[in-house]
């Protein structure tokens, strides 16, 4: 079987590696378009209605608008921007993250990619709230640090020109940063996560780290209890993996290259405290590697064909 896909803004960051992942790939027919009618909405609305699949790889905004544009009930989306991740009639795009989740991707219209920082912290954080290890009410920070591909091509040529920014750089200072809605909403906690994101002058990779004083926890879970939580909920996911947390370093280029996501348990067991950290590539499984994973789900292909595990 042979689907048709369309990729909207395929000449952005995340568009041209989908396009790697899927070069080999006879089953999927891309749609493609004129360079020069890239912008006209009569070229777009036409192929957005033409194709069996969509993957808006676009400003909010405009994800928005190639939405509205779509005329039929049979084309099918999965949107790489953050305007729909929260969104009611959209399923989420991470299979993983809770049991039946796959299956309602299988069978969606309309999926949302997650985000790349979201992604590292749901997959620690959700199913230790689900199993009622971390409270919903507990007040949970995260420190993340992302290569600079995550920025686009406008921080891309800023760190690749003449005068770089230095080494790394924390930014959303204000405790406003849009993932943090999504963080919310399907880790399923009570309170907004303090999220504190850094950007580092490395082409691409990711450190999201969730710290937790398990001591303070009603259940007291114990570090070897919180690892084999998630490496129950993991257990049979191709791309995410449970690494020993008895380590010294940790890089922030140790999946780089991959759409995989290595997860691990670190800390102190007489203390009680933990250092939960996830590394993964801020452009793998953190936009492309997630957009076709989601595009193999829906359109019943395995569902790791042209990912690198």
């Amino acid at each position: 079987m042979t689907v048709s896909l369309f990729i909207d803004g395929a000449a952005g960051t995340t568009g041209l590696e989908i396009r790697e992942r899927l070069a080999s790939r006879a089953d999927i027919a891309i749609i493609e378009i004129d360079d020069a009618r890239r912008k006209d909405a009569t070229a777009r609305a036409e192929a957005l209605n033409d194709a069996d699949f969509v993957i808006l790889c676009l400003p909010d905004d405009a994800a928005r608008e190639a939405v509205a544009l779509i005329t039929n009930d049979r084309t099918r989306v999965i949107d790489a921007s953050t305007a729909f991740r929260t969104a009611e009639g959209w399923s989420y795009g991470f299979p993983e993250l809770e049991p039946g989740q796959t299956a309602a991707i299988a069978e969606a219209m309309r999926v949302s990619n997650p985000g790349c920082y979201p992604t590292g912290f749901l997959a620690l954080v959700r199913p230790l709230v689900r199993m009622g290890l971390v409270p919903v009410d507990w007040p949970i920070t995260v420190n993340a640090v992302s290569g600079y591909s995550g920025g686009g091509k406008s921080m891309i040529a800023e760190y690749e020109g003449s005068n770089p920014p230095p080494a790394a750089r924390a930014y959303a200072l204000g405790l406003a940063h849009k993932h943090v809605p999504e963080m919310q909403k399907h880790a399923r906690l009570e309170h907004a996560p303090i999220f504190m994101p850094s950007v580092a002058n490395t082409y691409r990779g990711m450190i999201v780290e969730v710290p937790l004083p398990l001591h303070a926890f009603p259940r007291r879970p114990s570090l070897h209890v919180c690892e084999a939580v998630l490496s129950e909920a993991y257990r049979d996911c191709a791309l995410i993996r449970i690494a020993e947390g008895d380590t010294d370093t940790i890089a922030i280029e140790a999946d780089a290259g991959t759409d995989r996501l290595t997860l691990r348990v670190c800390g102190n067991p007489d203390t009680g405290q933990a250092r939960l950290i996830a590394t993964l590539d801020n452009l793998g499984k953190g936009a492309a590697g997630a957009a076709v994973q989601n595009l193999n789900i829906m359109a019943g292909f395995d569902p790791i064909a042209g990912l690198t595990v």
